[in-house]
């Protein structure tokens, strides 16, 4: 009969426990509080790999070392904002005022498409294309009207990423308990699995991202600028490589129209230019994603493509960035219970 009952208080915890996680999850998509998620989860797995590499360095005690560890994240945003803020003030600070006017840039161009193209291009275009160009610029004059009021979000979301890092940097500081009652012990499964897919999925995105935004850089800082022509709103265009690239697929598409059209603005040379080296490299970054996140979490582009489409309709724009790590998560909770 114990051993029954044990039984039943295993399985009433391990359902409870992805009752918890599910409804973790709807809640903070629904509060808006995915950044923070995420900088929890890279304040965890940050601390976790610098402890040990402290703890050789400075020969600290076992104890020790996690705590220098968190310190060390803790502080590094302070540190790094504080030395770069007089440098970066507008980037950080005014960055929806630079995407107002670089939408309402980008609909001016829009509705300029005729006159850009050279003659022979703009002659071939059929006349209800006007109409559409007037939808497209009508829809980013929208966005530009509604980013007039994120300045405080915007703050407030960087506040919120900040302290999400610092909770994720103190968990793993935290000594780890030896015996775990059922239902805790079936959540540290849980948070075990998710992080875990965290690190698959967004460590390897932001690698991606990164390694995306450093050659448009030399793109846009270097090569343009070496054939006498500069496209404007670099450095807003950068931060939203950036970002962008951390959606996979749909933000590599997004980057490509935002920074064509930029490009079209200077002359269709440069926009032709811009059109080629985006789609250069991005085939490598296709090449990366297929080899690095597809074959460690096993999922199809057309199944990643379906999850962005549903969740960004129910969820908005951070739908894009959490759909392949809710995905990810929840096929390889499927797969360790055997169902697919």
């Amino acid at each position: 009969m114990n051993t029954l009952s044990a039984i039943q208080r295993q399985r009433l915890a391990e359902v409870a426990s992805y009752g918890l996680m599910v409804g973790s999850l709807l809640l903070i998509m629904w509060q808006g509080l995915l950044p923070g998620l995420l900088c929890v989860c890279l304040g965890f797995l940050s601390t976790r790999w610098l402890s040990p590499k402290l703890a050789v360095l400075t020969r600290a005690p076992d104890g020790q070392a996690p705590r220098l560890a968190a310190a060390v994240v803790a502080l590094l945003p302070v540190l790094l904002l504080a030395f770069a803020l007089p440098r970066t003030r507008g980037l950080i600070l005014d960055a929806p005022g630079q995407y107002r006017e670089l939408l309402g840039f980008l609909a001016r161009t829009v509705l300029e498409l005729r006159e850009k193209l050279p003659p022979e291009l703009g002659f071939q275009l059929p006349d209800g294309a006007a109409e559409i160009q007037h939808v497209i610029a009508a829809y980013l004059a929208s966005k530009a009207g509604a980013l007039a009021t994120a300045g405080r979000a915007w703050l407030v979301g960087l506040l919120f990423a900040y302290v999400g890092l610092l909770i994720g940097a103190l968990a793993a500081a935290r000594p780890s308990a030896f015996e775990l009652k059922p239902l805790a012990a079936q959540l540290h499964l849980r948070l075990s699995r998710f992080g875990e897919t965290f690190r698959q999925i967004v460590v390897a995105q932001f690698w991606i991202a990164l390694f995306n935004t450093c050659l448009t850089a030399i793109f846009l800082l270097v090569l343009l600028p070496l054939t006498g022509n500069k496209l404007p709103y670099s450095m807003a265009l950068l931060l939203l490589t950036f970002v962008a690239g951390l959606v996979p697929i749909v933000g590599n598409l997004l980057c490509n129209a935002v920074l064509t059209l930029v490009g079209l603005s200077v002359s269709p040379g440069v926009a032709a230019a811009c059109l080629v080296f985006l789609v250069t490299i991005h085939k490598a970054e296709y090449f990366i994603n297929a080899k690095v996140i597809g074959h460690r979490t096993h999922m199809g582009v057309w199944e990643l493509l379906a999850v962005m489409f549903v969740m960004e309709a129910v969820f908005g724009p951070p739908g894009l960035v959490a759909a392949p790590l809710f995905y990810a998560y929840f096929k390889k909770e499927l797969q360790a219970t055997d169902w697919v």
